[in-house]
This record gives C-alpha cells, structure tokens and sequence, in this order.
C-alpha cells in the first residue's frame, strides 16, 4: 500500500514508517522538522519538508501518489507547553488538521488513522479508563484532540471518510533506531535517562501529594512498538469499520516513583531528585482499558512490561548518547 505519514520524523511516527516499510508499504513521510528530526525518517522512505497545512502541496502528494492511507502523527503534544500558549496549539492541531483533511477530500483520498491522547479524558472518574469514558479535557492539548475527533466523526457522515483514532496512554520505550529523541523534553523515562548518562544534574519530580499509593502520579506505559502495530492493524480494520476509536495502553500503572527506581536499577546509577510542585493539567491517575483494541484488532502488546520499556530506551539512549 502507498502511505503518508505526517509526523514521521518525530517519535512515534518514525516508528510507525519503519513498520510500515518492513512490510513492503511505500513510505511518504511529510515533516516540517518544527521538532522532528531528518535523521530520524527511515532511509527507505520518502522525505518531503513541508507542513500538513500546505493544502496545495499535500493534495498533490496524495493525488500524484495515489496514496491509499494517511497515518497522522503531526501535532504539538505538550501539556504544560499547552497551558501555557494554548493558541498554538489550537492552531497546530485543529487549523493544520483541517488543512489536511481539505487535501486529503481535493485528493479523493478518504482514509485516516489520527494519533489521539488519553487527555481527551481529563481527571477519570473510574480505572480503567474505558473508550466510552466521558470526554472531558483538562488541558488545551487534550481538547485539540477531543476537537478534531469529533469533526472526524462529521467528516465521515457528510464525506465519506474512513478512520481510526488511537488513543495513546504514556509512550515509551525504543526501537534498536528510533526512540524518544526531542530538543525539549518533558516525558519522565527519557529526563531520567538524561539525567543517568549525567546530560542533566537533577530530576524533577512534579508532586508527591497525589491521591496514590506513593503519592506519584500513575500513568500507563505503552511501548512504541506496540503502539505501531496497532496502527498497522488498523490499515486492514478500516475496510471493516468506516469509524472506530481505542484506546492503547496496557491496563496497568506505574507510579513515577516506581519509574524512578526501575531506570535506576537498569542504568546502574544513583539519580539527584528533587520535588517539586504539581504541574498544571496533570491528573493524578491514568491507566487504560485497552480491551477493546485486543477483541477487535487482535492487538496483544509485547514489550511493554516496565522494565522493557526501560531497558530499550537505555539501550537506545546509550547508543545515540551525546
């Protein structure tokens, strides 16, 4: 199949496009390197340097490529970034969007897989925290995304469009050539790494006061490769199901403090961590039921134990340390 990946030279969807390639798809992998990396694209993909909002530039992509499928990864996607400037990111994630939903209809093109969040959740009312769990948003990344769901679901009434929306819980881990490698960096596993191979001095924990065992937050870890099985089984699942939205996750949580010593038993390294207060739009709990992503996709996750994740990221980043 013939694939556009916006996004693909940022985490997931190098990941993604590195799958995809392995099983004889053609690769277009549409970035404007904002905060993806060029060298992150897999080398048997197609490159094009552009933003997902160039309608005139993406329909001819989609049209001159005959492209079947449009997996998109492309969005800003931090929480405190968003609290802080939400504009950008109403601007990023739903103006662009719309955009390339635009190219995509001049194009005929009508199939998506769109890369969600669990913050279109906000603060759960039960755990496991289910697909039909009410939507409510805490956060302006949160509600882009919750945004462009639902015009999604207008877009297939009204046009036709077939997609899938993957909810991610927490991303993690690495593949043997691509992991989590950002100039500005939020995520916990990847600022504990750093701060093992000593490219930082302390760690930050944000809150020790939650309502949890620990006092940490809980979060779902999810390997990345996982996640993009997932999207490579939903290509076949689109011909079956017009619309369908899953989460992905594991149904399991670790708390930050459980991280923290999981990436210290790993490294080998003694950690410098320092509390600090909460951040702002960070609920305290989030772990998933991933159930639904299981019975209908046939999706099982493989490397998501904790200490996998952990143990891939540190081989990764030991690899690529600078």
């Amino acid at each position: 199949m013939k694939i556009l990946v916006t996004g693909g030279a940022g985490y997931i969807g190098s990941v993604v496009a590195e799958q995809l390639l392995e099983r004889g798809d053609t690769v277009i992998v549409v970035d404007n390197l904002s905060t993806g990396k060029r060298a992150h694209v897999p080398r048997d993909a197609r490159f094009v340097q552009c933003d997902v909002g160039d309608v005139e530039r993406i329909t001819a992509l989609l049209r001159d490529n005959a492209v079947d499928v449009v997996m998109h990864f492309a969005a800003a996607s931090l929480v405190g970034e968003s609290m802080s400037d939400p504009e950008h990111y109403f601007q990023n994630n739903v103006a662009q969007t719309f955009h390339l939903l635009k190219a995509m209809r001049a194009a005929g093109c009508s199939r998506l897989i769109f890369s969600s969040t669990a913050a279109v959740y906000g603060q759960p009312i039960h755990i496991p925290i289910t697909e039909e769990h009410p939507t409510a948003p805490i956060n302006p990344y949160g509600l882009s995304k919750l945004m462009m769901e639902q015009a999604l679901a207008w877009y297939g009434q009204a046009y036709g469009f077939r997609y899938t929306i993957f909810r991610y819980f927490n991303a993690a881990g690495a593949t043997t050539h691509h992991g989590e490698d950002r100039d500005v960096e939020t995520h916990l596993i990847p600022l504990l790494l750093q701060t093992a191979l000593g490219r930082r001095d302390t760690f930050t924990l944000y809150g020790d006061d939650y309502d949890t065992p620990d006092g940490t937050c809980i979060r779902d870890y999810i390997h990345v490769a996982d996640i993009a099985d997932a999207h490579i089984r939903a290509i076949a699942h689109l011909e079956k199901r017009p619309a369908a939205i899953y989460n992905l996750g594991t149904g399991k949580g670790s708390s930050n403090r459980e991280v923290i010593d999981m990436v210290k038993e790993v490294s080998g390294k003694d950690l410098n961590i320092q509390t600090g207060s909460r951040r702002a739009g960070d609920p305290g709990i989030l772990v998933a039921s991933a159930q639904k992503a299981r019975e209908e996709l046939g999706w099982q996750p493989q490397y998501s134990d904790l200490r996998q994740i952990v143990e891939s990221a540190w081989r990764f980043n030991m690899t690529n340390d600078k």
